[in-house]
């Protein structure tokens, strides 16, 4: 190994003024413990509700235990970054966060994937949605879910930990992110680049893909029926889902899809943020608060408490 070889990377964080730690550390541990509670919850609560045995509710907890993880492999070491004079992260840490945060990150795009053909059947093919839709099958769905995103953040991560990172070690971000640590690589980085162009869009790509096909179809069974109940009905199934989806995948396109400036580096970070500590945090209570069966088994857990 070069001996010129950066070992240890400086972690900049959202901000370097002294004044706005204090604030930056209150706000994201709220925001995390926020998460690991609501999604805790929503795992808990389908567990023990049997009226929440179903497929949907399969897929829900799986989410909120993939959010848990999600921010789980990000906010800790910031928290720690924010109050500690030593900003430092080894090479190994880094790349072992990159593969946790594309794995977990990757996982995630499935699964709203696999819940938005689960809406499909259940509103387009209701009498065979049993038979679709089986417990093998939605074990199954969430196992390659699980798989590919695996292997995907394994490709990378390989791909990555090759490279060789000398000069500056400054990654301006708040995790190890894969563009970052591009940036800060003197190696050849081609074929790390034609990997994201080519297979890296794929756990994002191909479930959007899916969602949108899903969804199209679902909006035109609605158009179909007749009465305004049944409307509002089928569709607040896929509300809550629907919701998660745009903004998950709405600061995704924004982050991705905008022209790059000068000040693009602070927006990738203030974005970054939406989508791996805000939206986790968010999901448990858009399901919650638009979701009249979980509303339900949320009352009588406190409705047990109160008898005891």
């Amino acid at each position: 190994m070069n001996s010129s070889q950066n070992t240890q990377f400086l972690m900049l964080g959202l901000s370097d003024v002294p004044d706005q730690q204090v604030f930056l550390f209150v706000i994201f541990l709220l925001m995390y413990l926020l998460n690991l509670v609501g999604n805790a919850t929503i795992i808990f609560l389908v567990r023990t509700d049997p009226h929440l045995l179903t497929p949907m509710y399969f897929f829900l907890s799986n989410l909120s235990f993939v959010d848990m993880c999600y921010t789980s492999a990000i906010v800790p070491k910031m928290l720690i970054n924010i109050v500690s004079i030593d900003k430092s992260m080894t090479l190994i840490a880094c790349i072992s966060q990159l593969y946790f945060f594309l794995c977990f990150a990757s996982t995630e795009c499935f699964l709203l994937a696999v819940m938005a053909y689960d809406r499909f059947v259940a509103i387009c093919n209701p009498l065979h949605y049993t038979l679709i839709i089986s417990r093998k099958i939605c074990i199954l769905l969430v196992v390659c879910s699980w798989l590919a995103a695996a292997l995907h953040s394994l490709l990378h991560t390989m791909m990555a930990s090759t490279l060789t990172f000398c000069g500056t070690n400054k990654i301006y971000h708040f995790y190890c992110d894969m563009s970052p640590l591009l940036q800060l690589a003197c190696s050849d980085i081609s074929l790390n680049k034609l990997l994201i162009y080519t297979e890296g869009g794929a756990p994002v790509l191909i479930p959007f893909i899916i969602v949108l096909y899903s969804y199209v179809r679902i909006i035109s069974s609605i158009l179909k029926i007749r009465s305004t109940d049944g409307r509002y009905k089928a569709f607040s199934t896929c509300s809550s889902h629907l919701t998660v989806v745009i903004l998950f995948y709405g600061t995704i396109a924004f982050m991705y899809l905008r022209p790059s400036s000068r000040t693009s580096v602070n927006y990738d970070r203030v974005l970054s943020v939406v989508y791996t500590v805000v939206a986790p945090m968010l999901n448990p209570f858009i399901y919650s608060l638009r979701n009249k069966e979980v509303k339900g088994a949320l009352k009588k857990v406190f409705t047990r408490k109160k008898n005891i």
